[in-house]
């Protein structure tokens, strides 16, 4: 049986979010926010540390198995554990997210309800951390509850259980339901059994009302919901980011150093992640996150654009080791911060330029772009007309070189093309044809240097002979047909190159970086050679691998950031918003329609 190890569930409320493995242990969560100060980190910990400090969990006495799963269409986790003897009990786990006073409620608050099936023995152990897991809260009992307090910030546990035996951590017979909140540190007027089941009840029909309004295709309903459920909780939703994933430095393959903290802005996803939310129609999250790209850009005053933000829109995510946590299956180092901000990468002029292209062409919108927008994103054009031939770090932030790379050249091209487009939309006929320009000539200048006739393909770098995944992208782009000799040269190429021997899914590239060669694929590649394939005529295959891809999966429909290209099992930042992208999109691309089989 392949050995998975992020059989992880994802719950949240768009202003935090936690992980639960299949045991109910809360292995990883930030407070206040996605970015913030992890006080369950058990999942950064080895077998000898993880229980020590920074976990919360709900053992049962003579263990046997669990099963889990989410509520249908909600963000609601079900887990029972059963014992050796035939009791259980069932954890139900949920973040308050509904709306109250015409505005979306998302209390930071954790809520917990058990509930027994004979007489399961059971123990709670609820050990929050501090300071990236390296201290612990002073602990104050109180007739309900239980204050967990730092120099930094505090929280409260309110429960009916007996508070005693959370504290002392004894193993108690669980006779009946009971409910565990965790949250700020402060009261509840009300006892905790009737707010959990009311904020349980509001939290259902929120999530209930959400899917139904989801435009989702006709095959792989269940699959794309899912998706677009965790793509949501991965939008904080105060500012409108999107975060690459949850989690920090889960290795890209193990021991390799390709350890990450990912909870941040990257604007080389916009464009798709916009792609998706228009695709599933929904609008008011797509709005809110295009809402965040035009403030990045009304603040740009340096020479280069960064290619990463902070979810609040701020630049400084200093990168440093955090020593005390030993990494993820004792794999480290754990990073806090990433060096990528630093990085010159001249794609994201492009995604910055095709993500608000929506607004110029929605109707659904609300505050659809005008001339002012259009003003504001021709600085970023500005800048994809003066570097698409020259050198950066590229879509995969290369640390230790620089080169042209195509993909760059490519999205400055969009950048271009797009304002043309715009332009003629708003009727500035001399705009449209300055644009046009620009894009004919970037145009031109990829065509003959990121083409390699040799090969037939165009390639990662001007005057290269290496494939780049990103490059599968250049007819989603509109650059190339799909049917376009050149862009069927580099499917094959990259075919060639990109899948070793006895793989069935892509690695972005196969050259020596800053850590040696990559040993494991990148999921939304794969996606990505989906759509090409079906897309150049080949869909059957595409169907094939996609169903394929789809049974990767963890047992709750997640994925991560790669996949070990033999056995499949999980690697890299969990769950990575790119691949749950790529579910959503290659669902739509190859789906029968709704109307050939109703």
């Amino acid at each position: 049986m392949t050995q998975r190890n992020l059989e992880l569930a994802l719950i949240g409320n768009c202003a935090i979010g936690a992980l639960i493995d299949k045991k109910a242990e809360v292995v990883w969560c930030c407070f206040p926010r996605f970015d913030g100060d992890p006080i369950f980190c058990s999942l950064l910990k080895d077998g000898e540390t993880r229980s020590l400090t920074g976990t919360y969990t709900i053992e049962l006495d003579n263990f046997s198995h669990s099963e889990q799963h989410y509520l249908k269409n909600t963000a609601i986790l079900i887990t029972t554990l059963y014992d050796t003897q035939g009791n259980s009990v069932t954890v139900t786990d949920f973040i308050p997210r509904f709306n109250q006073f015409d505005r979306t409620f998302r209390p930071i608050s954790l809520h917990r309800k058990l509930t027994p099936s004979g007489r399961p023995k059971i123990k709670v152990l609820a050990r929050p951390a501090h300071s990236d897991g390296a201290k612990t809260f002073d602990k104050i009992q109180g007739s309900h509850h239980i204050s967990y307090v730092s120099d930094k910030f505090s929280l409260r546990l309110t429960t009916d259980l007996s508070v005693s035996a959370i504290l002392d951590e004894t193993w108690f017979i669980l006779d009946s339901e009971h409910y565990l909140l965790l949250g700020d540190n402060e009261s509840i007027n009300e006892s905790i059994k009737q707010l959990s089941d009311r904020f349980y009840s509001a939290t259902e029909s929120y999530w209930l009302e959400w899917s139904r309004y989801l435009a989702i295709p006709f095959e792989w309903q269940d699959a794309v919901i899912r998706a677009a459920i965790t793509l949501k909780l991965s939008a904080f939703e105060d500012t409108g980011a999107i975060i690459a994933a949850m989690t920090t430095s889960i290795p890209e393959a193990p021991d390799t150093e390709r350890n990450w903290d990912y909870r941040f802005c990257w604007l080389r996803d916009s464009y798709f992640t916009v792609h998706a939310l228009n695709r599933l129609g929904a609008t008011r999250t797509m709005e809110q996150y295009l809402h965040y790209l035009v403030n990045i850009v009304a603040e740009m005053d340096d020479e280069y654009l960064q290619p990463v933000f902070c979810i609040n829109g701020t630049k400084q995510m200093t990168e440093r080791i955090v020593t005390q946590l030993p990494g993820y299956r004792g794999m480290g180092p754990v990073r806090m911060g990433n060096q990528a901000a630093e990085q010159i990468q001249h794609d994201v002029y492009g995604a910055i330029v095709l993500s608000a292209t929506q607004m110029f062409f929605d109707e659904r919108i609300r505050h659809p772009g005008g001339k002012p927008l259009f003003e504001l994103l021709e600085t970023i054009g500005e800048k994809a007309a003066s570097y698409y031939n020259q050198p950066d770090a590229g879509l995969w932030e290369l640390r230790g070189s620089k080169n042209v790379h195509t993909f760059s050249s490519m999205m400055c091209w969009a950048a271009a093309d797009r304002l043309a487009k715009i332009a003629k939309r708003l009727e500035l006929a001399e705009r449209h044809s300055y644009w046009q320009g620009i894009a004919n000539k970037i145009r031109e200048a990829i065509d003959e240097h990121g083409f390699n006739p040799s090969l037939n393909a165009y390639t990662a770098t001007w005057g290269g002979n290496t494939m780049d995944a990103s490059l599968l992208l250049a007819c989603e782009l509109g650059f190339v047909d799909g049917t376009a000799p050149r862009f069927i040269g580099t499917i094959a190429e990259i075919e060639n190159q990109l899948m070793p021997q006895g793989s069935k899914y892509l690695f972005r590239y196969i050259i020596e970086d800053d850590f040696g060669i990559p040993e494991n694929a990148f999921t939304i590649c794969s996606f990505w050679y989906i759509d090409a394939l079906a897309a150049s005529g080949r869909k059957d295959e595409a169907r094939v691998l996609f169903e394929d891809l789809l049974s990767k999966r963890n047992h709750l429909g997640l994925m991560s950031e790669d996949l070990n290209p033999i056995t499949g099992e999980l690697w890299g930042n969990f769950p990575q918003t790119y691949s749950m992208v790529g579910i959503i999109n290659s669902a739509r691309h190859l789906s029968k329609c709704w109307e050939q089989e109703l």
